[in-house]
Protein backbone atom coordinates (compact mmCIF):
# COMPACT_ATOMS: atom_id res chain seq x y z
CA UNK A 1 0.00 0.00 0.00
CA UNK A 2 0.93 3.39 -1.04
CA UNK A 3 1.81 5.71 2.36
CA UNK A 4 2.18 9.24 0.27
CA UNK A 5 0.18 12.11 0.76
CA UNK A 6 -2.96 11.92 -1.70
CA UNK A 7 -2.14 14.78 -4.30
CA UNK A 8 -3.65 18.14 -3.35
CA UNK A 9 -3.56 21.82 -3.92
CA UNK A 10 -2.11 23.04 -1.24
CA UNK A 11 -3.65 26.22 0.95
CA UNK A 12 -0.90 27.48 3.10
CA UNK A 13 2.15 26.89 0.71
CA UNK A 14 0.83 28.49 -2.54
CA UNK A 15 1.82 31.27 -5.20
CA UNK A 16 -0.95 31.14 -7.56
CA UNK A 17 -3.25 28.03 -7.15
CA UNK A 18 -1.13 25.73 -4.99
CA UNK A 19 -0.28 22.93 -7.76
CA UNK A 20 3.06 22.82 -7.01
CA UNK A 21 3.08 23.37 -3.55
CA UNK A 22 0.60 20.34 -3.60
CA UNK A 23 3.49 18.73 -5.61
CA UNK A 24 6.00 18.93 -3.60
CA UNK A 25 4.34 17.75 -0.60
CA UNK A 26 2.97 14.74 -2.17
CA UNK A 27 6.35 13.70 -3.69
CA UNK A 28 7.89 15.13 -0.37
CA UNK A 29 9.95 17.70 -1.86
CA UNK A 30 10.79 21.30 -1.23
CA UNK A 31 7.82 24.14 -3.18
CA UNK A 32 11.30 26.05 -4.50
CA UNK A 33 12.49 23.24 -6.29
CA UNK A 34 9.17 22.03 -7.68
CA UNK A 35 8.89 25.77 -8.93
CA UNK A 36 12.26 25.92 -10.33
CA UNK A 37 12.17 22.71 -12.08
CA UNK A 38 8.03 23.26 -13.38
CA UNK A 39 9.10 27.05 -14.83
CA UNK A 40 13.35 25.76 -16.35
CA UNK A 41 11.17 22.42 -17.99
CA UNK A 42 8.07 24.68 -19.31
CA UNK A 43 11.08 27.09 -20.52
CA UNK A 44 13.77 25.01 -21.89
CA UNK A 45 10.88 22.36 -23.75
CA UNK A 46 9.26 23.30 -26.71
CA UNK A 47 6.88 20.02 -26.23
CA UNK A 48 6.02 21.09 -22.42
CA UNK A 49 3.23 23.34 -22.39
CA UNK A 50 3.77 24.57 -19.09
CA UNK A 51 0.97 27.12 -18.56
CA UNK A 52 -1.83 24.66 -19.94
CA UNK A 53 -0.76 21.29 -18.04
CA UNK A 54 -0.66 24.01 -14.62
CA UNK A 55 -4.30 24.56 -15.49
CA UNK A 56 -5.36 21.71 -16.32
CA UNK A 57 -4.16 20.50 -12.69
CA UNK A 58 -5.47 23.59 -11.29
CA UNK A 59 -8.92 22.41 -12.68
CA UNK A 60 -8.48 18.79 -12.07
CA UNK A 61 -7.07 18.78 -8.44
CA UNK A 62 -9.04 19.04 -5.38
CA UNK A 63 -8.20 21.45 -2.76
CA UNK A 64 -6.95 20.09 0.42
CA UNK A 65 -9.11 20.59 3.33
Amino acid sequence: MDNRNPLRRSRSDRKIAGVCGGLAKHFGLDPTYVRIGYVLLSILSAAFPGTLIYLILWWLVPEED
